[in-house]
């Protein structure tokens, strides 16, 4: 998995004979800082922009091809024991209102360098039936943590943050909330020279601003009703600098900007899932204390935890999600939730490029 937040790539070892699956192994693979810079630039159109994006898409799969032999080796498993391996790629576009939505891979370049089976692509054909093509974890969520006698919100904060509603005995429901950590990681980068604010250290020495407060959460998309998904396309720097105003201090906008991701989380779980009576928290985001913080308070009086409480470390849900995926469309079975999506039905997701 290779998220939005574009820091690398998250591998696991998925076995499925444990239901619903367990991990046996993570690898964490950083992207090289040129491969980094390339991926975020090609997030807008640019000079040679086809050529330059084969290239990212090349290495994005080396990238990805050496979590997967480190795996192996820490395991001492053979590559004939691994069934598939389902890769999401770099999303550089998502315009689902416009028929389409694009994840960079070379799918054929990581079978190869692998000798594995690969399933890749996994949005366009919920796109295709007109859908969001996301969220797509849901369905995984549901497996993983639906119970009979609790009502429980999954939150998986990434580059952006999406819930999974799983009322006991009803319909799962699931959609993105809006920014998670991509304008924390944006802003904090441009004013510390950080990758990230870790543990929203630098934040929380700010003061949030109502009035910046107040204008960021007016943006409508918040109050859209789900179906609904979204991307850098909507929220980026440019869009925060719209609300800005040269008095505001810096560490100020960076405490804003964490209530904003706890409040529209919040919010969304109030307008949508009102009975939800624990949230169950995944994602890079559970590393910013003051963002769990701020987001413990704003659901109260739900109780608040990680996933790692159940025995699933926060950092592998997501890639144990496209894991299941991958078995899904390997087992000709549907992947996506038409409920979730807003797809016209039912599909079988996912190009397959045999080993």
């Amino acid at each position: 998995m290779s998220g939005t937040s574009i820091d690398g790539v998250d591998a696991v070892l998925a076995d499925f004979s444990v239901p619903p699956c367990r991990s046996l192994a993570h690898e964490h693979g950083a992207f090289a800082p040129a491969l980094r810079t390339e991926l975020i630039a090609l997030q807008q159109s640019g000079a040679d922009e086809l050529h330059r994006a084969a290239l990212a898409a090349n290495a994005l799969m080396d990238a990805c091809a050496a979590p997967v032999s480190a795996l192996l080796a820490r395991t001492g498993l053979d590559r004939k024991q691994v069934s598939a391996i389902g890769v999401h790629g770099q999303t550089i576009r998502h315009r689902p209102e416009l028929g389409f939505t694009l994840q960079l891979a070379n799918p054929a370049r990581l079978a190869e360098a692998t000798g594995i089976t690969v399933v890749a692509d996994f949005r366009s054909r919920d796109v295709a039936a007109g859908g969001q093509g996301a969220p797509l974890v849901p369905a995984f969520h549901a497996a993983l943590f639906a119970t009979a006698d609790r009502h429980r919100v999954v939150v998986n904060i990434g580059g952006f943050a999406n819930v999974t509603d799983l009322p006991p005995g009803g319909p799962v429901r699931g959609f993105d909330t809006g920014p998670g950590n991509i304008l924390l990681d944006a802003w904090a980068q441009r004013h510390t020279g950080r990758l990230f604010d870790r543990e929203g250290a630098w934040g929380a020495q700010g003061q949030s601003i109502p009035s910046l407060l107040a204008a960021l959460r007016s943006e409508p998309y918040f109050a859209l009703p789900p179906p609904k998904s979204t991307g850098r396309d909507h929220f980026h720097l440019r869009w925060l600098e719209h609300h800005l105003d040269a008095a505001f201090a810096p560490a100020d906008v960076q405490r804003t900007l964490c209530r904003l991701t706890a409040q529209t989380i919040a919010d969304a779980i109030n307008a949508h899932c009102d009975k939800a009576t624990e949230a169950l928290i995944c994602g890079g985001g559970v590393g910013n204390a003051a963002l769990m913080r701020d987001l413990a308070e704003a659901l109260q009086p739900r109780s608040v935890a990680t996933t790692a409480t159940l025995g699933v470390p926060v950092d592998q849900v997501e890639a144990l999600a496209f894991a299941w995926l991958a078995r899904e469309a390997i087992a000709g079975r549907p992947g996506n939730l038409p409920a979730v999506t807003g797809a016209r039905g039912s599909r079988v997701l996912g190009a397959i490029y045999r080993a």
